[in-house]
């Protein structure tokens, strides 16, 4: 099974992946983990959204390719790459199709003011989930790039609402 976690920044992706995780014994694939790991200490001033983009489709080559060995190990695939745009979702829910994998998507629909908080909270505390600090800036700009899952996205899903 592969679960495609989504919900704008401040949701609790992240919670909500370790929480499923101890019930599935899945795999969790964390893309803020990877971004900052792999890719934030070689980030410049000068770099944009399109080199994150870059390396964040490099990443999911690998991840896709581990998720197969997993499906293959009946071992459950937890998904935190956000999934921001509806395109990005479709992608990884074709990949399931025409490899035959089950998915589902689990939406965090959680209110502007909620997520927030939740932000300003985990910038300054820094706890178990804390990757790097998310600006005002960022926040704003992804409340315009996020995309709300249509009705046929979510159909088999789950929607959570806190």
């Amino acid at each position: 099974m592969i679960h495609l976690i989504t919900g704008n920044t401040g949701s609790v992706k992240t919670t909500y992946c370790n929480k499923l995780k101890a019930v599935s014994s899945g795999v969790i694939f964390s893309i803020d983990f990877w971004n900052n790991t792999l890719f934030l200490p070689d980030k410049s001033d000068k770099d944009s959204l399109d080199w994150f983009l870059e390396r964040i489709e490099r990443s999911e080559k690998v991840i896709m390719n581990l998720i197969e060995q997993l499906e293959n190990s009946n071992t459950d695939s937890i998904l935190d790459l956000g999934f921001s745009k509806q395109s990005h979702r479709e992608k990884f829910r074709k990949f399931a199709l025409d490899n035959r994998f089950e998915f589902k998507l689990h939406f965090l629909d959680i209110p502007k003011e909620t997520r927030w908080k939740r932000i300003q909270k985990r910038n300054l505390e820094k706890g178990n989930t804390f990757e790097f600090e998310v600006s005002k800036e960022d926040f704003d700009f992804m409340e315009t790039w996020f995309e709300i899952p249509t009705t046929s996205e979510i159909k088999n899903g789950k929607n959570i609402s806190k």
